[in-house]
């Protein structure tokens, strides 16, 4: 008769002991292995560069999307803030335009005050913002408001208070032009000039325009540039009812207000990278939303909305250009 060896002890599962705690230093093995890949994977060095000053409203703005950028990316990344510039953004948004696609990965932190240098027709602004990417946007809303109820066409002009013609703030009596409402402008600083009784009517921003501006004493006229249609509904002021080149160029200005900052990367981007950082961004978009006094954070499909205004077609440009030099009597130099 054969002799057999009885068999070894087994777990639940069917293996031998001795199996189940090969099985188990392996997987142990393969922890650690995956531990030592993670840490010697090399830190991605992405710079962001950021109109100046260092303490600016865009370097902090730029200080907080960065931090939660780098919580929510999937792979080890270091972002490194570069200062350049003025507040309005201009030189740091042409030195980006001269590094697209050079010296690896950067963004831009570009202002809405930059775009609207470059709707003005400014010789200095060299860039197109339109050869861009949003990744991620700051936005606030927009209102047109004024005392009591939008006068009729044969009305008596209302004043507009203007600080300078150059100033975004002058969209508000170019809307007011297209809406065939008798206006004319006067100098001071709008939300000053009306709160003393010198202005009727201007342009309110903030995360409830409508709110602020009956605060103010003015009523909301029109919702401007919606980045939602929700948006329009809950505030319950009707959109503006007119759609034009000339329309679309105003609004471009207003939308130089509305966007606080918008952090951007260059058109040809490789897809897996954007793709990297459009999850990244979803930290941000949840972090960001616990503030509400500072606005709407936007990514994705309403960031890029949003973000269009800032670059409207050339017929727009030109006509909000023209408005402006036969209106206010103001041409770039």
């Amino acid at each position: 008769m054969t002799d057999f060896a009885p068999p070894g002890p087994k777990c639940s599962a069917g293996l031998p002991v001795l199996g189940r705690r090969a099985a188990g230093l392996s997987l142990l093995s393969l922890a650690l292995m995956a531990r030592r890949s993670a840490a010697a994977q090399p830190v991605q060095q992405v710079t962001i560069l950021v109109p100046g000053p260092e303490d600016g409203a865009s370097a902090l703005w730029a200080a907080r999307a960065s931090a939660s950028l780098t919580r929510g990316a999937h792979r080890a990344v270091a972002l490194q803030l570069t200062h350049l510039g003025g507040p309005d953004g201009v030189t740091a948004a042409n030195r980006f335009a001269t590094l697209e696609g050079r010296f690896g990965e950067r963004f831009l932190v570009l202002p809405g005050m930059a775009c609207h240098v470059r709707l003005t027709g400014a010789a200095r602004a060299q860039f197109e913002p339109g050869a861009w990417l949003p990744l991620l946007v700051g936005w606030q809303g927009a209102v047109l408001a004024g005392r009591g109820p939008l006068p009729s066409q044969g009305a008596t002009p209302i004043r507009v208070a203007i600080s300078s013609p150059e100033a975004p703030e002058a969209a508000a009596l170019a809307l007011l032009d297209l809406l065939r409402v008798p206006a004319r402008p006067v100098p001071g600083h709008p939300e000053a000039a009306f709160t003393a009784g010198e202005a009727d009517a201007l342009l309110v921003l903030g995360p409830d325009p409508a709110a602020r501006a009956r605060t103010m004493g003015a009523t909301p006229w029109y919702q401007l540039s919606p980045v939602a249609e929700a948006e329009t509904e809950s505030a319950g002021v009707p959109p503006l009812p007119i759609r034009s080149p000339a329309v679309r160029g105003a609004l471009a200005a207003v939308a130089a207000l509305q966007m606080r900052a918008a952090l951007v990367m260059p058109v040809l981007t490789p897809a897996d990278t954007i793709a990297a950082w459009r999850r990244a961004a979803t930290r941000w978009h949840e972090e960001e939303r616990t503030q509400l006094a500072e606005g709407q954070a936007l990514i994705g499909v309403p960031a890029a909305t949003a973000f269009a205004l800032l670059a409207p077609p050339p017929d727009a440009v030109l006509s909000y250009r023209s408005w402006l030099e036969q209106r206010l009597g103001w041409r770039a130099g």
